[in-house]
């Protein structure tokens, strides 16, 4: 074998183990990836029930029942809407009408079973999923992109 073909081989066994370690790396993390989602995505049939994503939208007024710690409401792009259960502690600025993004998995049956809830921090705030989807659904608010500063 000459000096060519021992470089070669050893260029050729590092990418081998590399593409390996990535591979593995990946397979590991496939089980915390979430995509973000609207509740039109969802009515379009887009997402097999039993994944994990986020699910982003308005709370819709009048949805929200409590009993105990378990919360019921649904969550809307303008379009369609999601029911939403929760189990635990609601974020203090969660509210009917305000921007929330939800993670969970969707159950075969629609109901999209949140684990966590996130709820706007101030007026201006929304994410950019969130903020995009509504766009898209003609609910955008040009009232709080004008309040958003120039050039920032």
């Amino acid at each position: 074998m000459t000096r060519k073909q021992k470089r070669l081989t050893l260029i050729g066994f590092a990418g081998l183990v590399l593409a390996a370690a990535v591979g593995l790396v990946l397979f590991a993390l496939n089980d915390k990836i979430t995509f973000f989602t609207s509740p039109s995505d969802l009515a379009a049939g887009h997402v097999k029930p039993g994944s994990r994503l986020r699910l982003g939208g308005l709370v819709e007024a009048g949805s929200v029942a409590r009993d105990g710690t378990t919360v019921r409401f649904r969550v809307t792009d303008g379009v369609n809407g999601v029911p939403v259960v929760y189990v635990g502690i609601l974020p203090d600025l969660f509210r009917e009408g305000q921007g929330t993004v939800a993670e969970g998995k969707l159950g075969a049956d629609g109901v999209f079973a949140a684990d966590t809830v996130l709820a706007k921090h101030d007026e201006k705030y929304m994410p950019k999923e969130v903020a995009d989807a509504l766009k898209k659904s003609g609910h955008w608010q040009e009232d709080a992109a004008k309040a958003t500063p120039k050039g920032k």
